[in-house]
């Protein structure tokens, strides 16, 4: 039995789950209280602001939630490195 070829996957990617619409509020008042957040907290603005620009730019929230995601992330694995050194 001979199989078709297909330029399509199998299988559909997984989108990755909704952000909550307070989402960034929240990891920036966690990231306000982090022993890191003399320096983050003006990095996840600087961030979020060009994510604001790329998102006027394209017309989708994309890039604010790419900005969101990655320093929820950020604050995973710096609790992890401090709980757990050289174990993340």
């Amino acid at each position: 039995m001979e199989v078709a070829m297909s330029a399509q996957p199998d299988h559909a990617p997984v989108p990755p789950a909704p952000l909550a619409p307070t989402a960034a509020a929240q990891v920036l008042a966690q990231l306000r209280i982090s022993d890191r957040a003399d320096t983050w907290v003006p990095a996840f603005q600087q961030d979020w602001a060009r994510g604001l620009e790329d998102s006027r730019h394209s017309y989708s929230l994309s890039p604010l939630h790419d900005v969101v995601r990655t320093w929820q992330a950020r604050l995973v694995r710096s609790r992890c490195i401090r709980l757990v050194p050289g174990r993340c």
